[in-house]
């Protein structure tokens, strides 16, 4: 298993998939060794669908590259849901953001790579919050 300190939010990946200066930066991401989270697996395949207007074929197959890329896929576990719901009062923060969050930590991840939340922010002084965009 690659080590890897980067953790990447459900927006870097949808990014990817896409075109322009932001597919071309998410991408670059995903070169290097990462860390997801099923949940975030969920969130692609579910934005993916209703947003991007992608067919079913292709996020199954979008999702397989995302899971061969990585370094790391963070279970969604009541472990994390309970360790997010702590982030989410101490920091204000979205259940869902924080459930993120919480398996980056669980990751072992330094940095947070995401466009929704607040860059420069550090989670339990081990975690940075960046905007990649």
């Amino acid at each position: 298993m690659r080590r890897a300190s980067d953790f990447l939010d459900t927006s870097v990946l949808l990014y990817a998939f896409t075109e322009g200066e932001r597919a071309e930066k998410a991408q670059a991401l995903l070169a290097e060794p990462f860390v997801i989270s099923a949940q975030a697996l969920n969130e692609f395949a579910n934005v993916g669908r209703k947003k991007l207007k992608m067919q079913w074929a292709d996020i199954r197959e979008a999702v397989d590259a995302l899971v061969a890329l990585s370094a790391t896929i963070v279970p969604v576990s009541e472990k994390i849901t309970l360790a997010g719901l702590d982030l989410a009062q101490r920091y204000r923060l979205s259940s869902y953001d924080a459930a993120m969050l919480a398996a980056a930590i669980e990751g072992g991840c330094d940095r947070f790579y995401s466009e929704d939340l607040h860059g420069g922010l550090v989670i339990e002084k081990q975690l940075t919050i960046v905007n990649p965009f």
